[in-house]
């Protein structure tokens, strides 16, 4: 008989229309990848040589104010810039050429530094210190949004110099756009189209299904549920959701922007827990566009994307098949929940 748990098989993502391998078998195999040793997580409260600390000049010549909670500001080495003249650009003698085609982008780029402290990061904060991070996520969601070409906000933190994090103060970053970001257009289009055949958002039902089954779910509070979603590629790869409906941070009210605070330390808790070291991840925050219209497809969510596979010293690593193919993985979105779930 056919088994998730001990067959290969490829699940399917509706929210990207894309598949993922999973290869459960592969587990039993001995493993003779790369080992990386450890980076001690010694950090003092406050570094004179960090550009985050407060009062401390940063690397674009701006001198930090003495901040005590977040401090956002825009980025001096931004990806993008905001007068940039949107429009076509050509590239040489294939000018007008459909497969030379480039155009000109604006953007606003910003830093959160979510504490004065250098040695903390989202796990050690207290409740009321990250529910001013999630208020701050959500005055930056507001602010940006006021600009008329702005589409598009995201909300993201690389975690960890595996994460490819230049600084290991506490912060994360929020851009916004006049574009919409190649992966957040595909869930926009899949949530769009299931609002469309279906009259409800497709992240509210996946919710619900997840609950009421149980095997995927990490932890939960009143108003936020943290699993490992059925399609995941990466090994401890983990959906935040939204349990009522919420097209953005701006529909929480406080008592829920209190759950999103406690659910995030509840997890990072658990990431840290899980091979007892700093557990580094991507995660990002996915919000309704910021046109102006009404978006009852969405629903508020944070995609949690770590590396690590075995250990604090072995990752995943996205190669061969997965580059040219498709993702594939071996441990099973169920077993690394119930890992996951198991830890306090």
């Amino acid at each position: 008989m056919f088994s998730l748990s001990d067959h290969p098989h490829r699940r399917y993502n509706p929210l990207t229309d894309e598949w993922v391998v999973v290869s459960p078998h592969r587990t039993k195999r001995p493993w003779q990848g790369q080992v990386e040793p450890p980076v001690p997580d010694t950090r003092p409260a406050y570094d004179p040589a960090c550009y985050l600390c407060p009062g401390n000049p940063r690397a674009g010549g701006a001198t930090n104010p003495a901040y005590t909670g977040t401090f956002a500001f825009d980025n001096d080495y931004a990806a993008l810039m905001p007068d940039v003249p949107p429009g076509e650009l050509s590239e040489g003698p294939a000018e007008g050429s459909p497969l030379l085609h480039a155009v000109a982008e604006r953007g606003i780029c910003r830093v959160l530094c979510y504490s004065p402290r250098h040695d903390l990061a989202i796990p050690q904060l207290a409740p009321e210190e990250l529910r001013a991070v999630v208020d701050a996520w959500a005055a930056q969601y507001a602010d940006l949004a006021t600009h008329d070409w702005v589409r598009h906000v995201l909300i993201f933190e690389n975690r960890g110099a595996m994460m490819g994090a230049s600084n290991p103060h506490p912060h994360g970053q929020i851009w916004g756009t006049g574009f919409l970001p190649g992966v957040y257009a595909r869930e926009h289009a899949a949530q769009l189209a299931y609002h469309s055949k279906h009259g409800r958002a497709l992240l509210s039902d996946y919710v619900e299904l997840e609950l009421e089954r149980g095997e995927r779910i990490v932890c939960t509070n009143e108003h936020f549920v943290a699993l490992v979603p059925f399609w995941a590629v990466w090994p401890f790869e983990t959906l935040v959701l939204a349990r009522l409906p919420a097209t953005s941070l701006l529909e929480l009210d406080g008592p829920a922007r209190d759950g999103l605070a406690a659910i995030l330390k509840a997890l990072t808790t658990r990431y840290d827990a899980l091979f007892q070291a700093a557990f580094p991840y991507s995660m990002g925050i996915h919000q309704a566009p910021t046109d102006g219209a009404a978006h009852p497809e969405w629903q508020l969510h944070a995609h949690f994307l770590p590396p690590l596979l075995r250990s604090a010293t072995v990752r995943k690593f996205m190669v061969g098949f997965e580059l040219m193919g498709e993702p594939q993985r071996d441990i099973t979105p169920e077993q690394a929940a119930a890992r996951l779930r198991e830890l306090v």
